[in-house]
């Protein structure tokens, strides 16, 4: 286990820099499973209290620190992250903290620590939100999970179950370890990556699928704005978890950005 942290990891050398994928918060690392570039050298983990790994007894740790550890043992040179979501907030924490252990950010559906709370007016998003952190709390984990897929995989704006077959029976897998692990909000540290995105120096591709969340959107278009040379790339016909729903999508668009910085 490299460094001696408590993670499931998945390390593929081979050719070229480093392609480090950072999964959701309702996922785990078997959703980039066919969504990173073939041949190339990888690296996938599932975060503590996520898939395999398990939670930090303590609650003494940092995800930003465990990621620095693993660029540290496994990086031979700086690397790309991929992040979906909270993988892409992670991502974000770690290009403006260790610039010099990152070569390039491609960025899907990102969050940012330290950005102003996101306004979402859209009712189905707020009542499939409100509702599943209603079961959550009521430890209705069946109830809980199916409102997740229906906003995450599904997307708010579509038909529930859009998303079906092992996609969903994955997704479900996923997010029921992170309800049970209380995963979600542990280890996300007190990072202000908003305030430094203007200091970025290296390519960043920003894509949200475009049956997304609103807020999330937006959002994107925010991050275009402040992130000195950041590029769209276009996730059309799926909404948050495009590594589920369309992996070729997710893969020629990480290897589009690596080819091209």
């Amino acid at each position: 286990m490299p460094t001696g942290l408590p993670l499931a990891v998945d390390h593929r050398p081979g050719p070229g820099p480093l392609v480090v994928a950072l999964h959701a918060g309702v996922a785990d690392r078997r959703c980039w499973t066919d969504a990173l570039p073939s041949g190339a050298a990888t690296l996938t983990y599932d975060r503590r209290g996520f898939g395999a790994s398990p939670p930090s007894p303590d609650g003494e740790f940092t995800h930003l620190a465990d990621l620095l550890a693993l660029l540290a043992d496994l990086a031979t040179g700086p690397a790309w992250l991929v992040g979906n979501s909270m993988g892409g907030g992670l991502a974000l924490d770690a290009a403006v903290t260790a610039p010099d252990l990152v070569a390039g950010l491609v960025l899907l559906a990102p969050a940012v620590s330290g950005a102003p709370d996101p306004v979402e007016d859209d009712p189905r998003t707020l009542d499939l939100d409100a509702r599943a952190d209603a079961a959550a709390e009521a430890g209705d984990l069946e109830t809980a999970v199916e409102l997740d897929a229906q906003l995450w995989l599904d997307g708010p704006t579509s038909p529930a179950g859009r998303v079906g077959g092992a996609a969903r029976e994955l997704f479900r897998a996923m997010d029921a370890t992170v309800h049970r692990n209380r995963a979600f909000a542990a280890g996300n540290g007190d990072g202000d990556a908003w305030s430094r995105l203007g200091d970025l120096d290296l390519p960043v591709v920003l894509a949200t699928g475009d049956l997304d969340c609103g807020y999330l959107q937006h959002r994107t278009e925010e991050l275009l704005a402040r992130i000195p040379g950041a590029r769209r790339a276009d996730l059309p016909g799926v909404a948050h978890l495009p590594s589920l729903e369309r992996p070729d999508l997710v893969r020629a668009v990480v290897e589009d950005a690596v080819r091209t910085a």
